[in-house]
């Protein structure tokens, strides 16, 4: 098993939980992904945060494109590793 991890990027909080829930209700993921906010350089407004929605994936169950467009849906982008 390799130690495979997704990031997605969300533009915020509310966006990132709802993706989270997504994945579990549409792909069926057994893990719940993790959640963390991303701070801009140099601002400490919580509203200036990107979230990132971490995603292991150690089958190599999801597709780099099915990613990318399951983010879009949320105005979010997959991060390249």
């Amino acid at each position: 098993m390799s130690d495979v991890r997704h990031v997605l990027v969300l533009p915020d909080r509310d966006a990132a939980e709802e993706v989270a829930q997504a994945l579990v209700d549409r792909f069926g993921i057994r893990e719940e992904p993790l959640l963390v906010r991303d701070a801009l350089a140099g601002e400490d407004d919580a509203e200036d945060a990107q979230w990132l929605v971490v995603l292991r994936d150690e089958e190599g169950r999801f597709e780099a494109a099915e990613l990318d467009a399951f983010a879009a849906e949320w105005e979010g982008w997959r991060e390249e590793p």
